[in-house]
């Protein structure tokens, strides 16, 4: 609420301020310095939580994870319906009865896929903000007619995908197939489809997104990670990341960095951990090794480490 300190007929600072009329009155002289103001602060007066909650003007925000946004309402509240006694009661339920039951088969697709995508987003420990993307971009594609012929949990598979590639939150189409139960061929080609029709932009992503990932779950030390990072960093800037898996790429570093700094991880381990094929990581590896020529360096750090 913008405040004036001093009147600007006399210079008075004895000013008044009347909510209920939305004005700025100068005592002294009379002045109405400001008027229809708006009161922002809330209508009722509380005196602990529970008044707070019930005297608010507005509920929570909107959101896309619940299949009417979060506006939908609940007839009556359970402790209620002890107070009831026969048609009464008989009509509560019946009110409550007709209120679960939802009219439009796009609600419907909603209410069951939402809660799909909410047990995939728990198992894969998304961010609120992904899972809020996620339910909007599957919201989009229900309203556009896209899941039609498509399995309801492909597509929150895809529409999950695609808010991760968005936020930047690295999870692997091996991750989204083991918590979905759908196929990872299946779920790529629905991300794809989805993305088209609904005109989502999104980048290739990071190797260096992985990395962190994959160093925890292999438990390899803060110095072998940051290395790993620039190596990527190399790589990047020789284009040796183009055109190639970033989950591999990002394996084949870390395992290159762990070698140079004496963790040592087999392939197989390292492979496990990004979900590709080892023959993957040996490709990768011996591409860094001599595009960026990391033999030396190997060789330098060993030496270093004997002495």
């Amino acid at each position: 609420m913008h405040f004036i300190k001093k009147c600007p007929e006399c210079e008075s600072t004895n000013l008044f301020s009347n909510k209920d009329r939305g004005e700025v009155v100068c005592k002294d002289c009379g002045l109405v310095i400001e008027d229809k103001m708006i009161d922002f602060e809330q209508e009722w007066r509380e005196f602990d939580g529970d008044d707070e909650q019930s005297k608010r003007r507005a509920g929570a925000s909107l959101s896309y994870t619940q299949f009417d946004q979060g506006l939908g309402t609940e007839i009556g509240q359970k402790g209620d319906l002890y107070k009831l006694e026969g048609k009464e009661k008989n009509k509560f339920f019946r009110l409550r009865k007709w209120q679960y039951r939802i009219s439009t088969a796009i609600e419907r697709n909603l209410k069951l896929a939402l809660a799909e995508l909410k047990r995939v987003s728990s198992y894969l420990k998304l961010p609120r903000s992904v899972e809020e993307e996620s339910a909007r971009i599957y919201t989009l594609a229900v309203q556009r007619g896209l899941v039609r012929g498509r399995s309801m949990e492909s597509v929150v598979a895809g529409a999950l995908y695609a808010a991760c590639r968005r936020h930047e939150v690295p999870r692997t189409l091996d991750e989204l197939s083991e918590a979905s139960g759908i196929e990872k061929k299946e779920i790529g080609r629905t991300y794809r489809f989805v993305t088209r029709e609904l005109g989502i932009t999104i980048l290739p992503s990071n190797p260096a997104d992985y990395v962190a990932r994959f160093a925890s779950s292999l438990r390899l030390n803060a110095e072998t990670q940051s290395y790993a990072v620039q190596i990527l960093e190399r790589a990047q800037k020789s284009e040796l990341t183009s055109g190639r898996g970033p989950t591999g790429i990002a394996a084949a570093a870390l395992y290159v960095s762990a070698l140079i700094h004496g963790e040592k991880r087999t392939q197989r381990e390292v492979a496990d951990v990004a979900g590709v094929t080892e023959v993957t990581i040996r490709n990768r590896y011996k591409e860094l090794l001599e595009e960026l020529k990391l033999e030396k360096e190997i060789k330098k750090i060993k030496k270093m480490k004997k002495e």
